[in-house]
Formats: C-alpha cells, sequence, structure tokens
C-alpha cells in the first residue's frame, strides 16, 4: 500500500500539517477558495522555479482570515525572492492582489538544507537533465550528497526516454532505507518534470529524514518579514 500512496497525502492531517489552513463558512466560497490556491501556488511556482533567476521556492503555505490571505513560501534562496530593501516581495505582493482580489501577507521562510528537501532535489535534477547530463551520474551525485547532509535514505525514480534512448525505460537508484508504510517515518516526497528536447522524463524523489522528532537536527529557520532581514 505505501507504494501506491503518496508519502504527503499518506502522512497529512497524522504527522503531517495541512498546506492549506482555513475554514470556509459555505460549499460555494470553498471552492472559491481551492481554487484560489490552486491559482496562487501554480502563479509562484512558473514565477519562482520556472523563471530565472530561479529561487528554489519548494513549498507554498495559505492560511486566510477573514480580512487577507497570509503565504508563506519556503525556499532555498530567500534573498532572490526579496531582493534589495525587500522591493521584489513588495513586488510579489502586489502581483498577488492582483490575482485574488484580496490583501495578501507574504512571509519568506528559508531552506537550511535543500540537499534534504525532496522538491528541491527534484528541480536540481530536472535541470541537469535539461543540460544533457548523464542521468546516473546527476542520480549518484544527488543520493551521495543527500546522505552526506545526513539523511537516513533515498530513492530517485527517473521515467521516460533516458539518454535520448528510442524505447522509454525506468531507472533507480536508491541509498538507505525508506519506509514506506511507517507513519512516524518523515519521508519527503517530490515529483517534477524535465522537458528535454527528445521527451519529457519524470523525475520522483523520496527523502527518509528518521522518525518525527528524531530528525536531522538543523538550526532554526528564519522567517523573514515583508522588508527582509532586520
Amino acid at each position: 500500500m505505501g507504494q501506491k500512496v503518496s508519502p504527503i497525502g499518506f502522512r497529512t492531517g497524522i504527522t503531517l500539517d495541512w498546506k492549506s489552513r482555513w475554514y470556509a463558512p459555505s460549499k460555494q466560497v470553498f471552492g472559491e477558495c481551492l481554487v484560489e490556491d490552486q491559482r496562487i501556488r501554480k502563479y509562484l511556482d512558473q514565477k519562482l522555479n520556472r523563471t530565472p533567476p530561479y529561487a528554489g521556492a519548494a513549498k507554498v503555505e495559505i492560511e486566510r482570515t477573514r480580512e487577507e490571505v497570509r503565504v508563506i513560501i519556503h525556499t532555498a534562496r530567500p534573498g532572490l525572492v526579496i531582493g534589495p530593501r525587500g522591493a521584489e516581495v513588495d513586488k510579489l505582493r502586489g502581483e498577488l492582489e492582483d490575482l485574488t482580489g484580496r490583501k495578501v501577507n507574504v512571509e519568506i521562510q528559508e531552506i537550511n538544507n535543500p540537499d534534504l528537501d525532496a522538491k528541491l532535489v527534484g528541480e536540481a535534477i530536472s535541470e541537469q537533465l535539461r543540460r544533457r547530463a548523464s542521468f546516473r551520474r546527476v542520480m549518484k551525485q544527488r543520493c551521495e550528497a543527500a546522505m552526506s547532509a545526513g539523511a537516513k535514505g533515498i530513492k530517485i525514480i527517473l521515467s521516460g526516454r533516458l539518454g535520448g534512448a528510442e524505447m522509454a525505460r525506468r531507472e533507480t537508484q536508491i541509498m538507505g532505507s525508506i519506509p514506506l508504510q511507517t507513519l512516524q517515518a518523515n519521508v519527503d516526497y517530490a515529483y517534477s518534470i524535465a522537458r528535454t528536447t527528445y521527451g519529457v522524463i519524470g523525475v520522483r524523489v523520496w527523502i527518509y529524514k528518521g522518525m518525527f522528532g528524531e530528525e536531522v537536527a538543523e538550526s532554526p529557520k528564519p522567517s523573514f518579514g515583508r522588508r527582509g532581514r532586520r
């Protein structure tokens, strides 16, 4: 069963918190807010992850009150999102307000160790595949980097026309252990797409960080407000 279910959805509400945290007074408002959340995430992914300079936004959390929408962006390069004197984050806030028609509060949180974030590892692999790097070397390098950073296990699966081959196939690289069915295990998962000249390659990444409460020790992640560091 653990191999058929997304590890994130499998643990959400049990050991992981929801990425959208709000209540709607009616079904109609719930549908509108749900679509709005999706538009916000799609816009931020396009702006921060698909457009250079790549800021490496791994996760977007959304909280709502009656007055405003609070957007928390987890990124490996907060300086690119904030900009000089907070200019970029102010511009981003204005664009999100135009997109949603609501008051938006943007917060930036730094990811201290990108090698332990499945989304960032998957995006890095996708970028290297687009540059025609050897997929076996890329997979091995990323696995070794994650294990060196303190991961208990990592699994990477690439699917598609690897190396430009005529027939699509699947390649897997595993280091350490990945307890997919243990709900108390902190397993990060992400899916990325590498759009190459010879077709689309799917990249799936699982990273096991240890049991909840016993994960890799990291320093507290600073939170940056609208004007950046104080």
